[in-house]
């Protein structure tokens, strides 16, 4: 496939104070999230004025695509289109074609395996072509998942051995320091059944909960952390998988621990300082600037723990470097990076992968 445009794709955000809770409207419709809760979470966004800084980010990371790509020999437009606000997936769609082209490249910014971080991206952009006539006329690609990447750890493995130096130099032992990889949870159910089918019972026994989205999760931990142990030339004390920003109906079941209940484990168990890395995050979103840069923080403050919170990919040049290893993988039959024995990631989604717990809808491929 010969592809004549690439799409930034991500979840977006509100821009202002007016568009917070329509906004949240659409990202929970038919999920059962109770109004309270969509309140509660409205006011984090109101104490950034508004605005989420996801949009803006998007922006940064489409100027240095923009500016970093065509060294590297990708001479194709780069559009950028979100699920859930301005720009909105059908009018990205529209232009795209309108503007002539015909086979679109889609990156997200989302690295893992799970129905809202994958499947439901495409469905999204399916639904966008058949909104605008354009089912059979625009194709629609999804680059791989990426969790392994080099260019997604890197950046994240030097800031991680940057900040377990500062709290070494702030008199703790490298055994005093917990460190927690924070991901957004998802529904037990939703985690299950991520990843190929085929690949379910291999998952299973990584995580029994979590399934592909857990495992991949616990492998981009894994080979960050062997990267910081080489920097640092000393085998580091254990570490642990935790979840933030559980949005749903609490009879549901979600993936588990909070990251909160585990800052408050470790500070029992005698701890006395925690790192917390976002490895499900690719930029500073609401999520990680409220959930772990306040509250986070909070937990470890009320525990008298020193804490640090590791930097995201973002607009690393690492990061944007890799983006581009990942669209030169197709446009031009590149070689594939992975740094876990998970990795690299098919190109392409199995037709029962990540299923629509609600409802099947059809996906571009």
């Amino acid at each position: 496939m010969t592809y004549d445009a690439i799409l930034l794709t991500s979840f977006g955000g509100p821009e202002g104070p007016e568009e917070v809770m329509p906004y949240l409207e659409r990202v929970t419709a038919g999920r059962g999230v109770p109004r309270e809760r969509l309140e509660e979470v409205s006011h984090h966004y109101l104490a950034l004025g508004g605005v989420s800084p996801i949009n803006e980010q998007n922006r940064a990371l489409l100027a240095a695509m923009r500016e970093h790509f065509p060294k590297r020999g990708i001479d194709v437009p780069i559009y950028w289109g979100n699920r859930n606000s301005h720009p909105f997936f059908a009018d990205v769609v529209k232009q795209m074609y309108e503007d002539g082209h015909r086979n679109v490249l889609a990156w997200v910014t989302s690295a893992y395996s799970s129905y809202s971080g994958c499947r439901q991206y495409r469905e999204n952009l399916a639904g966008a072509l058949e909104e605008t006539g354009l089912v059979g006329k625009l194709n629609i690609d999804k680059v791989r998942h990426y969790f392994d990447h080099p260019g997604f750890i890197a950046p994240i493995a030097d800031d991680l051995a940057d900040q377990i130096r500062k709290m070494r130099e702030s008199g703790l032992g490298t055994s005093d320091i917990k460190i927690m990889f924070a991901t957004h949870s998802i529904p037990t159910a939703m985690g299950t059944t991520s990843g190929p089918e085929s690949r379910r019972e291999e998952f299973a026994k990584i995580d029994a909960e979590g399934g592909a989205y857990a495992a991949q999760h616990l492998a981009a931990a894994e080979v960050t952390m062997n990267i910081v142990e080489l920097k640092l030339g000393e085998t580091l004390p254990d570490w642990s998988l935790v979840y933030q920003s559980r949005s749903g109906s609490p009879s549901v079941p979600w993936l588990e621990p909070d990251v909160n209940d585990a800052i408050n484990d470790a500070a029992d168990a005698g701890a006395k300082g925690v790192i917390v890395v976002p490895i499900g995050f690719v930029s500073d979103h609401v999520e990680v600037i409220w959930d772990l840069d306040n509250e986070a923080k909070e937990t470890a403050d009320e525990r008298e723990l020193k804490f640090a919170r590791v930097v995201t990919s973002g607009v690393a040049p690492e990061f944007v470097d890799g983006i581009a290893d990942l669209v030169l993988e197709r446009l031009a039959g590149g070689e594939k990076a992975a740094l876990s024995a998970l990795g690299p990631w098919s190109d392409k989604c199995a037709m029962n992968c990540c299923p629509n717990l609600r409802r099947e809808l059809p996906v571009i491929g």
